[in-house]
């Protein structure tokens, strides 16, 4: 499984180093107030999957974060009230009156 995991990271890094490489050309971005500024495509490629793709990683990341500390620290459950001996009846009595 490990052996997937490097090889899935490998793909995905060889095809940004050539998307990179066949991509390297300048983008001009028009900003407010009539400015400008020239980008290579590949990094304004990357930073707009970070903007997208680091919020909702960090929101993941905290969401689990804080259901461990909840289960953690819950410790295992322990019953209140485990039912104790159980309790003999008395055997019937032979000689009792008969009721009216």
């Amino acid at each position: 499984m490990q052996f997937l995991k490097t090889l899935f990271w490998v793909v995905v890094a060889v095809a940004l180093v050539l998307f990179a490489h066949s991509n390297w050309n300048m983008v001009t971005i028009r900003l407010w107030g009539g400015l400008e500024a020239d980008v290579k495509l590949p990094v304004l490629v990357i930073g707009a999957f970070l903007i997208g793709f680091l919020p909702t990683f960090i929101l993941y990341r905290a969401r689990l974060w804080s259901l461990r500390r909840r289960l953690d620290n819950s410790g295992p459950a322990h019953v209140a009230n485990a039912p104790g001996m159980p309790v003999r009846n008395a055997p019937p009595v032979a000689d009792a009156p008969p009721l009216p």
